[in-house]
């Protein structure tokens, strides 16, 4: 075990902070449209093959460290379960499909994508928090191909970003050592509210002391503290 990842594992206020806010915390963009259209499309070809039953195993991987750095903390795993748990498209989500998709796609196929869940998929992944490395995978999704393919892009945003904020925090950590107290401060330059609020919970991996949003709090993210 690297030391980096030691220190992570043996602070038990951290672990317990980071298991609250798991349970409390749900992104409600993340549902089965917030994908590539291509990945629809490539769903429609395989059912049209006849090849949705098809066992398929997918590596998630990324090929460089953040910041020209060495390691990578990786971040994301629990929306991406949570996300499979939830995995289902709405009427709404089959209308919507019906006008985007191009003009000729059988009314069957769409019954078909009203039942689909993600039930038959298997995830295996590394420890979230744990330091990672390129090329090596941190999750390893098996299942019928239809359905793994369309969970690709949401898994690859839902741990990108997690991943990337995480690694940032823990540098920062790295740098300023363990008694030092780090307060994120990204909501007043993030990408909207969500990137806001995903920083927060994500920088927490990483280990600074506390957040500034208030939000988080209310939210059970992490500690938060006042900043000036």
């Amino acid at each position: 075990m690297s030391s980096l990842n030691r220190e992570l594992s043996e602070d038990s206020a951290f672990a317990a902070g980071r298991n609250s806010w798991n349970r409390h915390y749900h992104n409600s963009v993340v549902q089965p449209l917030l994908t590539d259209l291509y990945q629809i499309t490539m769903a429609y070809a395989y059912w049209k093959s006849g090849k949705i039953d098809d066992h398929a195993v997918f590596d998630l991987f990324f090929r460089t460290n953040p910041f020209q750095g060495e390691f990578t903390i990786f971040a994301g795993l629990e929306e991406c379960l949570k996300f499979l748990d939830s995995f289902h498209y709405s009427e709404t989500d089959i209308e919507y499909l019906k006008h985007a998709l191009p003009q000729g796609i059988e009314d069957e196929f769409f019954d078909y994508l009203a039942q689909l869940t993600a039930k038959d998929v298997t995830l295996y992944a590394i420890e979230e928090g744990s330091v990672a490395f390129p090329r090596v995978p941190l999750i390893k999704v098996a299942g019928p191909l239809i359905i793994v393919q369309l969970l690709e892009t949401t898994l690859l945003t839902l741990v990108n970003y997690a991943s990337l904020m995480a690694t940032n925090a823990a540098r920062y950590r790295m740098v300023a050592g363990k008694h030092i107290h780090l307060l994120e401060f990204g909501l007043r330059r993030a990408q909207g509210p969500d990137g806001g609020l995903s920083a927060s919970k994500y920088s927490y991996i990483g280990k600074p002391t506390g957040a500034k949003t208030a939000r988080n709090d209310r939210k059970k993210l992490c500690d938060v503290r006042l900043g000036v």
